[in-house]
């Protein structure tokens, strides 16, 4: 369960990934995007199309509670997080694509995040209450329209919030790993195994799919890196936020043991796929056209 303390840390480190999120983009990037808007539309289709219906055939295929069928569902619902900014980075993506999918489906989601919710939820008989969870992430909008105007007036300000924003989505992996993990030791160790494979599999089939769609609508082989991690790594402080803020006691500790395991996970995962995807940008790729799709 999250304490009243690390409410408040969570709620301040969100803050502040959301506000790297936003100074990492200028009005130009939007216009640009506009013009050539494959790339988002494909990201928009994976993120809530893909990753949504991957969530509820895990929670409806593994042996697990329905507070864990819930926490599947929000983990596989939530738009693209930093760091698959970082990820895409490292696997020599494009990431200029990477930033405006991570903030366009998290701009899409106030809308889509409660409606694809609202229909699985409703296949597996669970209740979600989708008012919280609404009012949370139209919250999350004003850190990023904040970081946006902050980018405008000063660049460098920008450009140091938005390394701040991305490195603590990593450093949220460690705060995990030393506040919530500890006190939830005894859960973890009695937390089925079919949990764990939900976790890791959000992940690894969402990336999968995502890469697979890119390549089969034949996109540059950066783009289609690029679309993969953007589809499977997931906002998984963002889960964890507003599970915190929806739920409590017994069910608010069950349903989060989906996203903490998720956000876990998500990163060696995320590593092992970018060596993959380094060994895969081969001289002749580089010599392709490229542009933002």
């Amino acid at each position: 369960m999250v304490g009243p303390l690390e409410q408040a840390i969570l709620a301040l480190m969100i803050f502040v990934i959301m506000l790297g999120m936003g100074a990492s983009l200028t009005p130009r990037d939007f216009m640009l995007a506009l013009k050539r808007p494959y790339g988002l539309i494909i990201g928009v289709v994976s993120q809530y199309g893909f990753m949504p219906f991957i969530g509820f055939l895990l929670a409806l295929l593994l042996p697990v509670s329905d507070p864990i069928k819930i926490g599947i569902l929000i983990m596989s619902c939530m738009p693209g997080g930093t760091t698959s900014n970082i990820f895409t980075y490292f696997s020599k993506g494009n990431l200029a694509l990477s930033v405006l999918m991570t903030v366009t489906s998290t701009i899409f989601g106030v809308l889509m995040i409660p409606i694809v919710l609202v229909i699985y939820a409703g296949a597996l008989d669970v209740d979600i209450p989708r008012e919280n969870i609404i009012a949370t992430l139209v919250l999350l909008l004003v850190p990023v329209g904040i970081g946006m105007v902050m980018r405008k007036f000063n660049a460098n300000v920008g450009a140091v919030t938005e390394f701040m924003g991305s490195m603590l989505a990593v450093f949220f992996i460690v705060f995990l790993i030393v506040s919530w993990i500890p006190r939830n030791f005894t859960f973890l160790m009695e937390t089925g195994w079919a949990t764990y494979l939900a976790a890791i599999a959000i992940g690894v089939i969402g990336i999968t799919a995502g890469y697979l769609f890119a390549k089969a609508l034949k996109l540059h082989p950066r783009n289609a890196r690029t679309v993969g991690l953007e589809t499977g790594i997931q906002n998984g402080p963002l889960a964890i936020a507003i599970i915190a803020f929806t739920f409590s006691g017994t069910d608010q500790q069950t349903i989060n043991a989906v996203p903490v395991l998720y956000s876990l996970f998500i990163v060696i995962v995320a590593t092992l796929v970018t060596l993959y995807f380094r060994r895969a940008n081969t001289a002749a790729e580089q010599k392709m056209p490229d542009g933002l799709l």
